[in-house]
């Protein structure tokens, strides 16, 4: 008869050791989701677009514009912007999605600017 109240007694005590441990999971679970959540509206409010530039010139402000004067003459197709950052300004062309996309127009454009390269940006 004791074996049997013990047996009750350590089942009794597992069932509500279980019950217990379950419930901080579902807490722990309720504040992952919120932070989720939280991080989702976050990123929706400050978000940060990620784009490549093919960089045809980096260097003074007159030799930036020429080399953009140029570009338009072989490539019009293509969005070209002087940027200045100090102490240099950077002749850039394009805001391309992807990778990919920029390499693709790499390829094309380094017939005529060897020294052109992608780089990653951020608008």
């Amino acid at each position: 008869m004791m074996f049997i109240q013990k047996r009750r007694y350590i089942n009794l005590l597992f069932i509500l050791v279980i019950g217990i441990a379950s419930s901080y999971g579902q807490n722990d679970n309720n504040k992952v989701n919120q932070l989720i959540t939280q991080k989702r509206n976050f990123n929706k409010e400050n978000k940060i677009t990620v784009v490549y530039k093919i960089q045809l010139y980096n260097g003074t402000e007159t030799q930036a514009y020429k080399i953009k004067n140029n570009f338009l003459n072989e490539f019009p197709q293509y969005n070209t912007q002087i940027v200045y950052k100090s102490p240099e300004w950077k002749t850039q062309v394009g805001n391309f999605e992807t990778r990919l996309e920029a390499d693709r127009v790499l390829l094309i454009i380094k017939e005529k600017f060897s020294g052109a390269i992608v780089l990653e940006d951020t608008i």
